[in-house]
C-alpha cells in the first residue's frame, strides 16, 4: 500500500470514529436501497419525474415549516408531501391535465413559493446558504441526530416491507394495469400505495442529496440495471446493489476529498450508468459476432 493510500485510509478511519459520519452512512445506504426499489417501477411506468415534483413540494413545505418556526420540520414536510403525491396521482389521471403537465405544474409552483417564503420571512442571515443546503443536501446529511436516524430506519423498513409484501401486485400493475384490473388487482389502490411510498422516500432523501438531485437516485440505478438485465427481479436486485454501492462510494469520497455528498453520489451513479452502457454494447456486439 502506497503512502497516499495509507493516508487516505487513516483519514477514513479517523472520520468514521465520529457518530455523525456513521449516521450519514447508515441513512445514506437505506435511502439508496429504498430509492432503487421504487425506481424500477417508476421508470417502467414512465412516471419517474414524480420524484422531481414531490421533492420540490417537500422544499416548499420545508420553507413553510421554517416560516412557522416548527422545530421538527418533518411534521410538516411528510404529510404535505404524501398529500401532494395523492393529488399528483389523481391529477395525472385527469384527461384535461396529463401526468407530465401535472408534475411540472406542482414542481415549479412549489419551488417558487418555497423560495419566495424563505426570502420574505426567513430569520436566517444566510438565506443563500440555507437554500443551497436544502436543494443540494450539502451539509444536512452530516448533521443528523440519533432520533432522525431511527426515524429514517423505521420508515425505510416500512418501505422495504411493503414492497416485499406486495411485490407481485406491483409487478402486475407495472407492466399492464388493464390486465391487472381484469384479474382482480385493484390497480388504482396500488398506484396510490406506490405514490405514498415514493413520497416517504423523497422526504428521507432530502437530507442526503437535496431536493434537486433526488430524481437521480430513483432513475440512474434503474436505467443502469436495464442496460444489462431483462427480467424484473434481476433489474430490481441489480438496481439495489448499484444504488447502495454508489451511495457508499459517494459518501466515502465526499469525506476524503471534501466534496458535496449529494453531488458526489449522483456523479458515482452517472459513472456506473456509462459503465453499464459499455457492458451492454459489448454484449450486443458479442452476440452479433
Amino acid at each position: 500500500m502506497t503512502e497516499t493510500n495509507m493516508n487516505l485510509w487513516q483519514t477514513l478511519v479517523y472520520y468514521f470514529q465520529y457518530p455523525f459520519v456513521q449516521y450519514a452512512m447508515i441513512v445514506g445506504l437505506l435511502i439508496a436501497l429504498c430509492s432503487s426499489l421504487l425506481g424500477v417501477t417508476l421508470v417502467l411506468k414512465r412516471f419517474s419525474f414524480i420524484g422531481d415534483g414531490l421533492s420540490h413540494v417537500a422544499f416548499g413545505a420545508m420553507a413553510v415549516a421554517g416560516v412557522l418556526g416548527v422545530s421538527n420540520d418533518m411534521t410538516v414536510v411528510l404529510p404535505v408531501t404524501v398529500i401532494s403525491a395523492v393529488l399528483l396521482l389523481r391529477t395525472g389521471q385527469n384527461t384535461k391535465i396529463k401526468g407530465d403537465a401535472a408534475v411540472a405544474m406542482i414542481s415549479v409552483g412549489a419551488l417558487a413559493i418555497g423560495y419566495l417564503l424563505m426570502n420574505l420571512f426567513s430569520k436566517s442571515a444566510n438565506i443563500s446558504g440555507d437554500v443551497c443546503s436544502t436543494l443540494f443536501g450539502s451539509t444536512s446529511i452530516l448533521t443528523l441526530t440519533k432520533p432522525e436516524v431511527w426515524l429514517c430506519i423505521i420508515m425505510a423498513l416500512i418501505v422495504i416491507t411493503v414492497f416485499l409484501l406486495f411485490y407481485h401486485k406491483i409487478f402486475a400493475i407495472t407492466f399492464d394495469e388493464n390486465f391487472a384490473n381484469a384479474t382482480g388487482v385493484k390497480a388504482n389502490a396500488y398506484n396510490l400505495l406506490i405514490a405514498v411510498i415514493t413520497a416517504l422516500i423523497i422526504v428521507l432523501a432530502m437530507n442526503l442529496v437535496g431536493s434537486l438531485l433526488i430524481s437521480a437516485l430513483i432513475i440512474f440505478p434503474a436505467l443502469s440495471a436495464m442496460r444489462v438485465f431483462r427480467s424484473f427481479r434481476s433489474v430490481i436486485i441489480c438496481s439495489a446493489v448499484i444504488s447502495v454501492i454508489c451511495a457508499a462510494a459517494g459518501i466515502i469520497l465526499s469525506i476524503l476529498f471534501s466534496t458535496p455528498v449529494g453531488s458526489t453520489i449522483v456523479a458515482a451513479d452517472i459513472l456506473v450508468f456509462f459503465i453499464f452502457c459499455g457492458i451492454s454494447a459489448a454484449i450486443s456486439g458479442g452476440k452479433k459476432a
